[in-house]
């Protein structure tokens, strides 16, 4: 009896053209298994095979597809499970919660690649270290090194600068030899470099204004401390913009200073108003000398206040005005008409 070849039953037929990759044994791992029973009305099925029949459905890769085309596949297996009149949720497990943090986690990590890249740290900047180039030029303590920072963070006053503002305040002054045993502000005073001096010249006391804490710490107390002059000093480690504002709103307005020293970073500082809280402060009085450091084509105003400009002086790519009183200016003009007359008759005994 010759046997009849039967057609494909209708579910085999649609899983066998379907996109699914193809049907293999229940015992292989890597794939999910299916039992699925003859639908009604399919006898060929049920004289062909007389038992349950086990499909395996190749299971979807998330890693090479992507979470939407994964979701796509689940929803067909569904459909024609159920289209079979079976219901899906007895052939196809629900995803576990493994499974889900495991394709989270996989997604946030190309997420996170995608908008966070990979960017090397950055470099740390070598530690800040001192040398000793600085000196004091004069005074009680001349010929002593100080300490500076390495680097251009803090730029000391140069030592052709520092020594004639020295002498014009001394002539100014009238005391050519010392300056007066006053007190001296030194602003953006860095190394001390500027209170130094004046200490070493004959100033009673002084105030270091300096906003960088490891400068105060290692470089201008251990300045104070070899000179021998950290008893006869103050240090406020605050901006010299606070500094002003907290001398104008202070109650105490008989605290004034004889000698003001102003030597700020170029570049950090508006000069307009700077010098606008110095004509106002309470700690400039009557008698005070002002000497301010500043850059080429940049203009000072001939006066600071009640204060008059005594002298301008250019040293190469750095100025020095110094502002004083009125009775300053006069004994100035004097002193330089006696040294020009004395020059006159040394040179008539000469001839």
């Amino acid at each position: 009896m010759a046997s009849s070849v039967l057609a494909p039953p209708p579910l085999f037929s649609s899983l066998r053209h379907s996109q699914y990759h193809h049907l293999r044994s229940s015992s292989s791992p890597s794939y999910l298994p299916a039992s699925l029973f003859p639908p009604s009305g399919s006898p060929q099925i049920h004289r062909r095979c007389g038992r349950t029949h086990l499909l395996i459905l190749s299971s979807y890769s998330t890693s090479q597809h992507g979470r939407a085309a994964y979701a796509g596949k689940e929803e067909k297996k569904h459909k024609m499970l159920e289209s079979y009149g079976l219901d899906s949720s007895d052939f196809i497990p629900p995803s576990t919660d493994k499974s889900r943090r495991r394709r989270r986690d996989q997604e946030e990590r190309v997420e996170k690649g995608k908008r966070v890249p990979f960017t090397p740290e950055a470099p740390k900047p070598p530690p800040r270290t001192t040398h000793r180039l600085l000196q004091v030029l004069g005074g009680k303590a001349r010929r002593k090194k100080l300490l500076s920072p390495k680097g251009m963070d803090v730029r000391p006053m140069m030592e052709v600068v520092k020594g004639a503002a020295f002498d014009i305040i001394q002539v100014a002054g009238g005391c050519p030899a010392s300056l007066r045993p006053r007190c001296w502000l030194d602003l953006y005073s860095g190394t001390g470099a500027v209170g130094i001096e004046a200490i070493s010249r004959g100033c009673s006391e002084a105030h270091f204004v300096e906003m960088d804490p490891w400068v105060v710490s290692e470089v201008l107390r251990p300045n104070l401390a070899s000179t021998g002059f950290f008893d006869v000093s103050v240090i406020h480690t605050v901006r010299v913009e606070r500094f002003l504002e907290q001398a104008e709103q202070s109650l105490d307005k008989n605290r004034t200073f004889d000698y003001i020293s102003v030597t700020p970073p170029y570049t950090e500082v508006d000069y307009s108003v700077l010098m606008g809280q110095l004509g106002r402060s309470p700690l400039v009085g009557e008698d005070s000398f002002i000497l301010v450091e500043y850059p080429l084509k940049t203009s000072m105003a001939d006066t600071c206040g009640h204060l008059t400009k005594i002298a301008d002086r250019r040293f190469g790519r750095t100025n020095l005005v110094i502002y004083g009183p009125s009775w300053a200016e006069k004994k100035k003009k004097i002193r330089k008409d006696s040294l020009t007359q004395s020059k006159f008759l040394e040179v008539a005994r000469r001839i």
